[in-house]
């Protein structure tokens, strides 16, 4: 009788050792594709971002040279582009509240890691 309660204590060791084996494997799964997801997204951002920055870069060079052109000047151009950043760099210093922001990144990141914390929530 002792060695069946042995034997059964043993069953139950061992695949209560297996499902914890199995979950640890699940978790690392599942970090994995997470930590996937956040690389791809995190370099298709930056690429989307560097030719942003190039296509704005050459456009207002364009817009500068189009401006000098225009003006019969060589420096004209350069200037009023200049002068328009300089405009808007004090509208977002000084006009622009940090809650805009906020709401925007609210938005942006509702759908990602807190997404499964608040589906948990209620349940």
């Amino acid at each position: 009788m002792a060695t069946e309660d042995k034997s059964k204590t043993d069953s139950i060791i061992a695949n209560l050792m297996g499902y914890i084996d199995t979950r640890i494997d699940l978790v690392k799964l599942d970090l994995q594709t997470k930590l996937k997801s956040i690389f791809v997204s995190t370099v298709h951002g930056v690429l989307l971002g560097l030719v942003g920055l190039m296509v704005l870069l050459f456009l207002n060079v364009f817009i500068a040279l189009l401006l000098n052109d225009l003006l019969d000047s060589r420096f004209w151009g350069f200037g009023i582009v200049t002068l328009f950043y300089l405009i808007l760099l004090v509208i977002l210093l000084v006009g622009l509240d940090k809650k805009v922001f906020q709401g925007m990144a609210d938005k942006a990141f509702r759908n990602t890691i807190y997404k499964t914390d608040e589906s948990e929530q209620t349940i």
